[in-house]
């Protein structure tokens, strides 16, 4: 039999005669008759108290009980007289499962996040990162509760790849090869000889794939780790993070703006429903406007408008950015956050881009000037989704493949779904840890995904 949560312990029905605790002490307090133990398992944000008195078990213990000790108690669970608190554990019996030495950096204190970054092995422990892995759990559980309700089947795409689903050659070569002697041929590493027999590498998308399963299978949607060698220290890029990647058949851009924003929205709601006290915290200590900015998001439509007003709409800003606003080039965050948080004070979803700024295997629009691609931009982080409707026909494929100068003997298989059987088709990819920071108000990436891995940064 499981061993029962102090989650579950906190919303008992009845006192218990006999109860059984796990846990870390948070804080020990001493009265002149008891001990008071603040214990907690994980399970939850609240704390357990337990009541020591000189007639328990292990009382000579405590010394030993310091904050950090895995402890295992046994009392009665009885009312609390104390506020705020519904239950305590009177002790009968205390044992100490693991010591915690004076050494212990997490004492009752505040920590900043830049020093817990540097114990990220630790760091779970505390109230905030306990908090946000608990999220970060439950957010991804409804991820695949949504997609499943909404008729999708979950694929999984391959992590080590021979295809650069972006085109922009950011990627980690993965090879078997000694490097202290790499074979050569014609000047160059002889990848004949690797363990595939060619270059390969880490994925920086799941998109590929899904799409060939998709003309498969109707809906599908992948969830996976992703890997970017970007050289950049922002606080929104990381070089390994999870992207949540649904694909559909006979869909179009239309289509994939609805899916965009009813996925956020039903997300948003799942956690306000399932981690209320959980996000309270980042409400009280890490943004003040957290619930209004969600509640903003869930309950208004997102606006929809092309690239080309979205620029005009900045141009004509009475303020001046950084980067400056032109006809042709990406939208920047500051640019971002303008549309969403300034003018329109909600989320927005722009599309039709210029196609010199997006992936060969967005769709050509009529004008020959625009692909059907989107971006759906939320307040505080940007751009959160990045999606398109797919160039379903061969011979635009296969220009727009030759326009960008990229190897089409490897997306031979990928040009095989236009020549059997090709559908309108459509998708996204929505990042993880974007979306964590949206509902957690985070401002680092590095703070919303256990073990961060960024350049110069490989620990733990």
């Amino acid at each position: 039999m499981m061993k029962k949560r102090i989650a579950d312990i906190l919303l008992s029905d009845s006192p218990a005669d006999r109860m059984e605790v796990w846990g870390w002490v948070r804080t020990k307090r001493e009265s002149r008759d008891f001990v008071f133990l603040e214990v907690n398992d994980g399970s939850c944000l609240k704390n357990l108290q337990a009541i020591v008195s000189a007639d328990t078990v292990g009382f000579d213990l405590l010394d030993r009980a310091s904050t950090g000790a895995a402890v295992h108690l046994e009392g009665s669970l009885v009312k609390s007289p104390g506020q705020g608190q519904r239950w305590e554990l009177r002790a009968r019996r205390l044992e100490i499962l693991g010591e915690a030495d004076t050494t212990y950096p997490l004492q009752k204190k505040r920590h900043t996040d830049e020093f817990l970054r540097t114990i990220a092995h630790l760091r779970p422990r505390t109230n905030k990162y306990g908090a946000l892995n608990r999220i970060r759990a439950e957010l991804a559980f409804g991820v695949h509760r949504f997609f499943h309700d909404n008729g999708f089947f979950h694929v999984h795409a391959p992590i080590i790849t021979g295809s650069d689903c972006e085109g922009a050659g950011e990627m980690f070569q993965v090879t078997t090869l000694d490097l202290g002697n790499v074979p050569r041929k014609d000047g160059k590493a002889d990848f004949g000889q690797d363990f595939f027999g060619r270059e390969a590498s880490l994925t920086v998308s799941g998109q590929l794939a899904a799409e060939n399963l998709a003309c498969a299978l109707g809906r599908v949607y992948t969830f996976g780790p992703t890997f970017r060698a970007e050289n950049s220290n922002t606080p929104k890029h990381a070089a390994e993070f999870w992207m949540i990647e649904p694909e559909m058949a006979f869909a179009g851009l239309p289509d994939n703006m609805d899916l965009g924003e009813s996925c956020v929205k039903w997300l948003i709601g799942h956690l306000l429903d399932n981690c209320r006290d959980d996000l309270e915290l980042f409400g009280n200590f890490v943004d003040k406007d957290l619930f209004a900015t969600l509640d903003n998001i869930v309950s208004q439509s997102f606006v929809r408008i092309p690239y080309t007003e979205a620029v005009n709409i900045l141009k004509a800003a009475s303020r001046t950015f950084e980067f400056p606003v032109d006809f042709g080039a990406d939208l920047q965050t500051e640019h971002e956050r303008y549309l969403t948080e300034e003018y329109f004070k909600r989320p927005v979803i722009v599309f039709d881009y210029p196609k010199e700024i997006k992936a060969f295997y967005m769709r050509l629009n009529d004008d020959g000037k625009t692909v059907g691609a989107m971006d759906v931009l939320v307040p505080r982080i940007g751009e959160l989704i990045g999606g398109s409707a797919r160039e379903e026909r061969l011979s635009v494929l296969e220009r727009r493949i030759e326009e960008l100068g990229l190897p089409k003997e490897e997306y031979w298989w990928y040009m095989d779904l236009r020549r059997y059987g090709t559908v309108p088709h459509a998708g996204f990819g929505m990042g993880f840890e974007r979306l964590l920071m949206l509902v957690t108000g985070m401002a680092n990436i590095r703070d919303v995904i256990p073990f961060p891995r960024t350049p110069r940064h490989l620990v733990f």
